[in-house]
């Protein structure tokens, strides 16, 4: 009897460790964001990735690019946006979209210097760290065309970007002082900038893809987030991280790159339409994300999330030290490629000058 009882309590237990499987490993649903057309007539398919959550304006913009570009081509053109890290972590897509597996993919700043060390270039600390200061750059002409084409040697084109927001640190303690800091396990993102800095700074950076976040936070691997606001609120981080310290030493963006080979197919009108469609849904977005960092930081006020400062003669330290990224990097984000119009002698000085960078 006894041995009845232990095999169907064994049964139960498999039987509910595999309904609990499914259940964690069911997919995010787009219905939300269908298109409000037919996709099967598309002379052209664009598989385009993201790992976010399009709540995140800069995100959706997949969803704003898709519907314009069906419009304004006839439905010539299908965007199939992904987001939700439906197609996984970032340096696993960046590899699918080098192979051309995919088309496009709205790929995070942090995870792009993986195939294009110059866009490496926004996550040096302290140089374009305001929307301000983005609006600046991306208004720049040569100086923003030349970033842009930091993966065209790498046969993937960058058309543009979006944002999600001023980058700080998201924690399970109160952050008060960088004594705080130093105490806390972070989460930085699959990028030798980022692990750097944290290094120079002195903190524990812990390398970490950004599906593998919300498990380990729980378990305590990590203890903090280096990240924006917005998508900590967004993305349920903040039910975990109850503290959020300003740093603000760069800004969140994802960048809009293509397979190239897949592109140079699309005709000369169609790539010009592609191209103006990217620019204009990115230029509104941006604008949008603005007031969406706000709003993100009142809704997680309200929750009960408490916001802190670091004191200015620790920020001055932290702006200081930081500076060792840009040195670092600097060769790195200078390096000529074959295909490169913009020949600048030092293209990260002429940046840091234009933006009035001083470490």
């Amino acid at each position: 009897m006894l041995k009845k009882w232990v095999m169907f309590l064994t049964i139960c237990l498999i039987s509910f460790g595999l309904l609990t499987s499914v259940a964690l490993a069911k997919k995010p649903s787009l219905n939300q964001w269908k298109p409000a057309f037919d996709p099967k007539g598309a002379k052209y398919k664009c598989i385009i990735s993201n790992v976010s959550h399009p709540v995140l304006k800069g995100v959706y913009a997949g969803f704003a690019i898709r519907d314009e570009l069906w419009k304004r081509t006839n439905g010539q053109i299908y965007i199939d946006y992904k987001p939700f890290s439906m197609l996984g972590g970032e340096v696993e897509v960046l590899n699918q979209l080098q192979m051309g597996a995919i088309q496009g993919m709205s790929c995070s700043s942090v995870a792009a210097t993986n195939l294009g060390p110059r866009f490496g270039l926004v996550n040096l600390p302290f140089l374009i760290n305001s929307f301000d200061k983005l609006d600046k750059f991306t208004a720049s002409g040569k100086l923003f065309d030349h970033f842009m084409m930091a993966m065209d040697h790498q046969g993937i084109i960058g058309l543009d970007i979006t944002g999600y927001g001023n980058y700080g640190w998201a924690t399970t303690k109160p952050v008060k002082t960088i004594a705080d800091a130093k105490k806390i396990k972070f989460r930085v993102a699959e990028a030798a900038v980022n692990q750097l800095l944290y290094k120079q700074w002195g903190l524990n950076p812990v390398v970490m893809p950004w599906p593998d976040v919300p498990v380990s936070l729980k378990q305590g691997v990590i203890e903090g987030l280096d990240h924006t606001p917005m998508v900590c609120n967004i993305t349920k981080k903040f039910e975990v991280c109850k503290h959020y310290t300003y740093v603000n030493y760069a800004q969140g963006l994802f960048i809009w790159i293509f397979n190239k080979a897949w592109f140079n197919k699309l005709s000369a009108d169609l790539q010009k339409t592609f191209k103006e469609v990217v620019h204009d849904v990115c230029a509104d977005i941006r604008q949008q994300t603005r007031q969406q960092e706000v709003d993100e930081i009142e809704k997680a006020k309200k929750a009960g999330i408490q916001f802190f400062k670091l004191s200015d003669g620790e920020m001055a330290d932290l702006k200081k030290q930081g500076d060792a990224a840009h040195q670092k990097y600097k060769n790195e984000i200078n390096q000529i490629y074959p295909g490169d119009k913009y020949k600048s002698a030092d293209y990260l000085k002429e940046v840091q000058e234009y933006m009035g960078y001083q470490p």
